[in-house]
């Protein structure tokens, strides 16, 4: 029995509208509502041109109902500005995450989430009582990505090679989820997940307003990232004299681990350097090319529990497309989710599953 929301996943994951798809197997755009409401079953013939022209195994939409995020409660980056058709193969990728979460969830234990609802504090006394929650103190953070997962918030690659979109978050019943854009600089990724944090943190049921509405949500979370990444009290520890150059900046940046710009930005913010040197700052990065290429890139950050997780399966045999053919979705969309933050060989090996089994992984540092 084909599941009439599986082939509306599949069909927003290619990014192509329902007159795209009814051209392509020769049918009428009505056709296409029509299946997607519900209301008709497409015929054996159809079904296998859908499948074709989309790239999913036909087993597929013959699934069960599928849980998907869905706009009016996602939080993405300047979602005003976001082509509709981008946003939603990319919350249709988070479909197909939630399926992958819940075949890990079936073999492994993992940390509990442990956020606070932080909707009535100010961005930067969020951030504070955050990283007082956490006992991280003021020092920097070494690893964002290993924080959120220990933290028991999900963790997956933006499957969109695209610059469209940077990030987007939220809640699934009581599940924090966190996706990533793997083709930004490590230092705006790290920068990407504490603002994510904070939507989850200051707007657990935020997702799509008013263009207005939607802006004060990013502003909110820009400064709750700014203030969570470096904290004021080791920044006004370690930059005790003035900064004079963006030499400087590059330098002190370093420590916490962040692009030049959003260091400017921050020190701009404490009043620590002026608005007309951090505009004459912003200027030389970018005449210099640091906007574009980050000068003394860091590593880019991976994640533990799901590199643990993979290492584990692959021991047992376990690959990508093993997973895949379970899931029922093509394999290039479980490597999509994991790019950049786990390892994963393309190599199919021989055998089956073994049974399932618990792997506790909440005493990963």
């Amino acid at each position: 029995m084909v599941t009439h929301l599986r082939l509306s996943i599949a069909r927003r994951r290619r990014a192509m509208s329902k007159k795209g798809l009814a051209d392509a197997i020769g049918v009428k755009p009505i056709t296409i509502l029509r299946y997607e409401a519900g209301e008709m079953k497409p015929s054996s013939e159809n079904l296998e041109k859908i499948a074709h022209c989309l790239q999913f195994p036909r087993e597929f939409f013959d699934g069960p109902e599928i849980d998907e995020p869905r706009r009016d409660n996602a939080s993405f980056r300047g979602m005003a500005s976001k082509s509709g058709r981008i946003m939603d193969a990319a919350l249709a990728s988070g479909a197909i995450a939630f399926l992958l979460d819940d075949w890990i969830t079936g073999s492994y234990s993992r940390p509990e989430p442990d956020l606070l609802d932080l909707q009535h504090e100010e961005p930067a006394s969020a951030a504070v009582l955050l990283r007082q929650h956490w006992r991280l103190g003021d020092k920097p953070i070494a690893n964002m990505v290993h924080l959120l997962e220990l933290k028991g918030v999900r963790v997956f690659s933006l499957a969109e090679n695209t610059k469209e979109i940077d990030a987007f978050s939220l809640w699934r019943d009581d599940v924090p989820y966190v996706f990533l854009n793997r083709f930004k600089s490590a230092e705006r990724s790290r920068y990407d997940a504490a603002h994510e944090l904070a939507h989850l943190c200051l707007h657990k049921h935020g997702g799509a307003g008013t263009e207005y509405h939607d802006d004060n949500l990013e502003k909110q979370a820009n400064a709750f990232a700014g203030a969570f990444l470096m904290p004021e009290t080791d920044v006004r520890a370690i930059c005790r004299r003035p900064i004079y150059s963006v030499g400087d900046l590059a330098e002190y940046k370093k420590r916490w681990r962040v692009s030049v710009s959003a260091f400017n930005y921050r020190l701009r913010e404490l009043k620590m350097i002026s608005e007309g040197k951090s505009t004459s700052n912003y200027v030389e990065m970018s005449r210099r090319g640091w906007l574009k290429t980050e000068p003394a890139g860091i590593p880019r950050e991976q994640s533990s529990v799901l590199q643990d997780i993979v290492n584990d399966l692959l021991s047992r045999g376990v690959t990508k497309t093993k997973i895949a053919a379970e899931l029922m979705v093509p394999p290039k969309e479980i490597e999509a989710l994991l790019f950049g933050l786990a390892n994963m060989t393309t190599i199919d090996g021989a055998g089956t599953l073994s049974p399932r089994r618990k792997v506790d992984l909440r005493l990963i540092k």
